[in-house]
């Protein structure tokens, strides 16, 4: 039988402290060679432990064998120079030292699969996995080959299409592309964007999502938050036309947040994931405030359409603090489950 509000995370979890330095963004490994390797694997074992005693229902690989979202993945493509760094502003908010793409971008084998068929083998529930997409890549990186943004996305497109296709044959239920450019750059995002990440998706039989948050909790992401007034409605921009898109899932951001929730009304029909965590505090969320944003969001979506999940990632946080915050979104999504059902 299908779950009702069946939770999941939006992304990363924290790593265990003697694979990667703590609370901390592009971290690095802490070992190498095959011991890696074998890091690796027991953390997805660890993380997948971790979600199933909090009682979540779709698990992930919390980007266990990732050191970041974006930059892991393009780090197997070829055409783009680690070495050859420049700084630009990522999403218009914060410098950052990228690497440059320096000629044609391919992909000479597939990036996560392995990790995915990994996975599978160790659980039966439903698996989400989590691909940059297009126009977060090309945010991420100093561009002196292509000099076209839209160009370099449709080219990214091409290539996450491959191993979307993989992912889906290694065992991958939902396949989720991650568009934190999606709530900055709306004039692109509706002019290709979102035809550039439905390439992305296209022919896959699993789910697919787009996520779309106000991004982690590091200090650039909060003072922008900020600066943004009483309402955020970014999402405004862009649900319309996500709306009549191939995409299955659309997440956003809820917890704490000042997202107006009557904009999930622009997405009606599709899945909503509602963010009901909030990654930028350390403060676990009692169960009834999780259960009060999914009662709020369901005055705009059908209850079978409804995933309780985390507003972003949580790579930053102390891990018994993402522990506590992952057993209160089940805890939450249980309450609102049994009013559902009496």
């Amino acid at each position: 039988m299908k779950t009702l509000l069946p939770t999941s995370t939006a992304g990363s979890l924290p790593k265990p402290s003697w694979l990667a330095e703590p609370e901390t963004l592009w971290s690095p490994w802490k070992l190498e060679g095959e011991e890696l390797t074998e890091g690796k694997q027991d953390a997805l074992r660890l993380t997948l432990d971790d979600q199933d005693r909090a009682g979540i229902d779709i698990v992930s690989d919390g980007e266990q064998t990732r050191q970041h979202f974006v930059t892991t993945f393009i780090e197997h493509l070829s055409g783009v120079d680690f070495e050859n760094r420049q700084t630009i502003k990522i999403r218009n908010r914060y410098d950052a030292s990228v690497p440059s793409v320096v000629g044609a971008v391919t992909r000479e084998k597939p990036v996560f699969v392995e990790d995915a068929r990994f996975l599978r083998t160790l659980t039966k529930k439903p698996i989400k996995w989590a691909l940059p997409g297009p126009m977060t890549m090309i945010d991420t990186l100093y561009d002196g080959y292509y000099k076209s943004r839209e160009k370099l996305a449709w080219e990214f497109a091409g290539i996450l299409n491959k191993e979307a296709r993989e992912l889906e044959a290694a065992g991958v239920d939902i396949i989720q592309f991650d568009e934190p450019a999606f709530n900055v750059f709306f004039e692109e995002v509706n002019d290709w964007g979102i035809a550039a990440l439905e390439k992305a998706a296209e022919g896959l039989k699993c789910e697919t999502a787009v996520h779309i948050c106000y991004g982690y909790g590091i200090k650039a992401n909060i003072d922008w938050k900020n600066a943004l007034g009483a309402e955020w409605r970014q999402y405004e921009e862009i649900f319309p036309k996500l709306q009549s898109s191939s995409l299955d899932i659309i997440s956003l951001e809820c917890q704490n947040s000042r997202v107006p929730m009557d904009l999930i009304e622009l997405v009606r029909g599709k899945k909503v994931m509602v963010g009901a965590i909030d990654v930028a505090t350390h403060t676990i969320e009692t169960p009834e405030k999780v259960a009060d944003v999914l009662r709020k969001a369901l005055r705009f979506a059908e209850a079978d359409k409804l995933y309780p999940s985390t507003n972003c990632g949580m790579a930053p946080l102390p891990r018994h603090v993402a522990s506590g915050k992952l057993r209160a979104l089940s805890a939450g999504a249980a309450i609102v489950r049994e009013e559902l059902t009496r």
